[in-house]
């Protein structure tokens, strides 16, 4: 399936990085959270993506244009520094389309902007490009196609530290209890649709306000409950915890890495070394 991200936003909770790159191109260790959300895809064999740009839509496109592969591949270097070998590749069978899709639109509407890059599609798959899972995702897919319906999302529990409180009309308190001990559940932003969501989508519509509204009045609105790991770089905190748990060797959403430990299915394959003569 093509991949949907939505890279566009402004950041504008993460505003101490944001203002120099756009959200999705901040770092985690070596590679920004965009990266790690396309290796994830990619690793399930979905390597067909669809950036949604925006805001700062030129960082992301010269990153890209500008790869280094050497950041996080093996390499021999030899002949006095003028010839690469590449033991292994990130993005040799990736296909990117970049497409500018509004600095201040909203999700609904920069998905109606890639509309025709999707054409001859029955199914795609989209994410908001700041989220981080080990969620098996054939087994999401696989539950997505037996429900037949229009689209779904991953819920999971949400990871900010907050509580849940409960009052009387006097404002007396009932109860309170962190949110993680509530039934709370949140949209966690990894989505599968039919194409033909592209007819329940207005314009200037936010996608999960009125069209899931109606797709919720139809019957035609999915949620995967999960409970494994996942996490959104929202704010500095969010940014800490991903660089401490890829620094700690602790980067579970990193599948493609060790798909026995993580109990990943590895849709990879083998690929032969990449010659490179550099210039000098």
């Amino acid at each position: 399936m093509k991949v949907v991200l939505f890279c566009g936003g402004l950041g504008t909770r993460i505003r101490d990085f944001s203002e120099k790159i756009p959200k999705p191109m901040i770092n985690i260790g070596y590679r920004p959270i965009l990266w790690n959300l396309m290796k994830y895809y990619a690793h399930y064999g979905h390597k067909d993506f669809i950036l949604c740009l925006g805001y700062r839509a030129d960082a992301i496109k010269n990153y890209f244009l500008n790869y280094d592969e050497c950041l996080s591949n093996d390499f021999v270097l030899s002949g006095g520094g003028k010839q690469l070998l590449m033991l292994n590749s990130d993005i040799q069978e990736w296909r990117i389309t970049f497409v500018d899709t509004g600095l201040h639109s909203n999700i609904g509407q920069r998905l109606r902007a890639v509309e025709k890059h999707l054409a001859g599609e029955e199914f795609f798959l989209a994410n908001y490009s700041d989220g981080l899972t080990d969620l098996p995702l054939d087994l999401y897919i696989d539950n997505f196609l037996r429900h037949d319906k229009m689209a779904s999302f991953v819920s999971v529990k949400p990871t900010q530290t907050f509580h849940i409180i409960s009052t009387r009309e006097d404002g007396i308190v009932t109860n309170i209890k962190h949110v993680n001990d509530s039934e709370t559940r949140i949209n966690g932003g990894f989505f599968a649709f039919k194409t033909e969501i592209f007819k329940n989508i207005n314009e200037g519509e936010e996608l999960v306000i009125e069209p899931f509204q109606r797709l919720i009045e139809r019957e035609e609105l999915i949620a995967y409950k999960y409970d494994g790991f996942w996490a959104c770089m929202d704010t500095f905190r969010d940014k800490q915890m991903f660089d401490d748990m890829y620094y700690q060797g602790k980067s579970i959403w990193e599948i493609w890495k060790s798909p026995d430990k993580f109990g990943a299915k590895s849709h990879t394959r083998e690929q032969a070394p990449v010659q490179k003569e550099l210039v000098t």
